[in-house]
């Protein structure tokens, strides 16, 4: 008999864990963190002076946007940029 009592005494506790495990994992949601992923764009020419300039270039590249980086000391080159969600084939960069 103080085994059964013991099995009753211990049937709340184990349904308290229970639904703590199952609220926990309801809880837990996983969310794809957007990366700003950046490419040197293949069809500007010259030294990147003005960024609407890059935007249009990498707009024709398939890129939303662009923006003029300093590629070395002085020269200034055009990079495309897009968000990403860890795709292969470019340089991610925590924004």
């Amino acid at each position: 008999m103080a085994s059964m009592t013991s099995r009753r005494a211990a049937a709340p506790v184990l349904f308290f864990f229970l639904l703590l495990l199952v609220a926990s994992e309801m809880g837990t949601t996983r969310v794809a963190e957007a990366r700003h992923c950046v490419s040197q764009s293949h069809k500007f020419v010259g030294a990147c002076m003005r960024k609407s300039n890059c935007q249009h270039v990498c707009q024709t590249e398939g890129f939303p946007s662009g923006e003029c980086r300093h590629h070395g000391a002085i020269l200034r080159k055009c990079f495309c940029t897009k968000s990403c969600y860890g795709e292969q084939g470019a340089v991610a960069s925590r924004s």
